[in-house]
């Protein structure tokens, strides 16, 4: 018997998670999907495209742009009435899926929805094989309408055209923190998270935090680990937002997402993974059921 999805009623939070389809490399859906899940949130796929692996440090990878694919989809979702408790942006294919990311928030959004946004565009001072300059200016247009925003430090310095270089100073960060909260419309309040956030103590690492409209900043640190991985900022904005669903507060879901990425990448170095692989994300997924002590601080 066929039934009205606005008849169903479910305890499970629905996210509508707009990311590429990587084959290779535990990264972007393939660590977003599994994580979310793990924390009991319905997660509904819009891939932007599909890729035969993660293009960090790989150089001949396949690219198949889904733009088109992704207005047809969002067109059926509407058609079954479909809604999103949150909606979560991260790599994007070209500048043209900016529109119909919005439209999607716009039209499939609840009213209480998350827009969370990760604007995957970098890292280590550079642009990802990829992306180019007229997608990291549309992608300031997406932040701008964003209620979340998750950049690592690479990514905050293109999305305020900023040289990039290492900034250890709260006062600088909290400048940058500011700014970032600050384009597009000033009148919407917006929490800011800058992960890989240099850290005056050079054997850690940091991520920052601003919420706008309550003029508060945190943050939290672990040890840094001599190497790093893909795929660990989707890790990262995937435990942040399952865990703001579960009703953590924002300090403390961004202590225990980068808690999780930091014990993944500890795993991942102990087993000597190769760095193209990602983080061993199957190892540590139980961890996400478990109630620890996450720290985090004002700054």
């Amino acid at each position: 018997m066929k039934q009205s999805i606005k008849e169903i009623k479910t305890p499970i939070p629905r996210i509508a998670a707009v990311h590429d389809l990587s084959g290779y490399g535990r990264a972007s859906l393939t660590i977003a999907i599994p994580i979310l899940s793990a924390m009991g949130m319905q997660t509904c796929p819009l891939p932007t495209a599909v890729l035969s692996s993660q293009t960090v440090c790989i150089d001949d990878f396949s690219f198949f742009d889904l733009t088109t694919q992704m207005t047809e989809i969002i067109e059926k979702w509407i058609k079954l009435d479909l809604f999103f408790d949150a909606v979560y942006s991260g790599f994007l294919g070209s500048a043209k899926q900016v529109k119909i990311v919005e439209t999607l928030m716009q039209k499939l959004g609840k009213k209480d929805a998350i827009f969370l946004v990760d604007p995957v565009l970098g890292d280590e001072g550079k642009l990802y094989p990829t992306q180019t300059q007229e997608l990291v200016t549309s992608m300031r247009e997406l932040v701008g309408m964003a209620d979340i925003i998750t950049p690592n430090f690479t990514e905050a310095c293109l999305l305020l055209d900023t040289p990039f270089e290492e900034v250890h100073e709260n006062k600088k960060i909290k400048e940058y923190l500011k700014a970032l909260a600050n384009i597009g419309n000033n009148k919407k309040k917006k929490t800011v998270l800058i992960t890989s956030a240099p850290c005056e103590d050079e054997n850690f690492i940091r991520v920052v935090a601003y919420e706008s409209d309550k003029n508060k900043f945190w943050q939290t640190k672990n040890p840094k680990i001599n190497t790093s991985y893909p795929g660990t900022g989707d890790a990262f904005a995937s435990v942040f937002l399952g865990a703001l669903l579960q009703k953590d507060s924002k300090p403390m879901a961004m202590a225990r997402a980068a808690r999780f990425v930091y014990k993944a990448m500890m795993v991942t170095y102990g087993y000597n993974t190769p760095y193209i692989d990602g983080i061993m994300l199957e190892r540590v997924l139980p961890d996400l059921s478990m109630q620890d002590l996450f720290l985090f601080e004002d700054f």
